[in-house]
């Protein structure tokens, strides 16, 4: 911009040269520099590269106050309006390791990552998962080992999911019948001395016959109520009169052979 006044700051006549305006006023190229730029903090030159809060910096000047670390790509903080690396505002403020006395964070206290160890196996965590148990904390397979349920089939850790029976953890994939080893979470069993049975091998190989229809009386279904005489038994809705067919569930009845009869058909023999 070209003008015939002066500029504000040194009275230079700006006839037919360069300048600026700074809030309204004609400034002349070399006093805009030095009066109206942003200065950088450090070293006073004029900015325009690097700002925090108000202030300027050129990007070799943004330094740790303490280590003098250059902080233009780096995470940095402030102290008492002194910009400082991420480690030394660490130290000034006493957050320094638990164990050794350097810097790293975790629930208030801080750690070297070599520092912050497994309370098991002692190795140190990195970047794999952990867990805590009070104040202290532990990888992944030392907790499960310590302080996991552990599966009444195997012993193992129970580390996810597991089924209860019997008031007793168990693995999804332990939980089988003691027959076929299909897995029975989710699944209708049956108990039979202590052992557990999906309902295909309670029917085939342990269930008793009915002496009606001759078929597994699984206690599942329809057949859950049973019948009981002399050593045989029957689904309840099985349990009729030989001759008439008559339901002979909660009445009288006669038994002649291996065959059970009404009171009428059987005083009629």
């Amino acid at each position: 911009m070209a003008d015939s006044s002066h500029c504000f700051y040194c009275r230079e006549d700006l006839g037919g040269k360069r300048f600026v305006r700074s809030e309204g006023r004609p400034v002349c190229v070399r006093c805009h520099t030095k009066f109206c730029a942003n200065s950088c903090v450090e070293c006073h030159r004029p900015i325009s590269e690097l700002s925090h809060k108000g202030r300027y910096w050129h990007e070799e000047c943004f330094r740790c106050a303490k280590c003098y670390k250059p902080l233009a790509k780096e995470p940095f903080n402030t102290k008492d309006d002194r910009i400082m690396c991420v480690r030394c505002c660490s130290k000034e403020d006493g957050r320094s390791c638990f164990c050794c006395g350097e810097t790293v964070v975790y629930k208030g206290k801080s750690w070297h990552d070599e520092c912050f160890i497994c309370c098991g196996c002692k190795q140190p965590m990195g970047s794999q998962s952990f867990l805590s148990k009070e104040s202290d904390v532990y990888c992944t397979p030392c907790y499960d080992e310590k302080f996991a349920k552990r599966c009444f089939s195997c012993k193992k850790p129970i580390t996810s999911g597991g089924v209860n029976y019997q008031e007793q953890p168990w693995h999804s994939h332990c939980f089988v019948c003691s027959s076929c080893s299909k897995p029975l979470a989710g699944s209708s069993f049956t108990n039979h001395q202590n052992q557990v049975f999906c309902v295909d091998c309670y029917k085939s190989c342990v269930a008793k016959k009915c002496n009606g229809c001759q078929n597994p009386i699984t206690g599942f279904g329809k057949g859950v109520n049973v019948v009981n005489f002399e050593g045989s038994s029957w689904h309840e809705y099985c349990f009729n009169c030989k001759r008439c067919s008559l339901s002979l569930a909660n009445k009288r009845f006669v038994a002649k052979g291996r065959d059970v009869l009404c009171s009428d058909c059987g005083n009629k023999e």
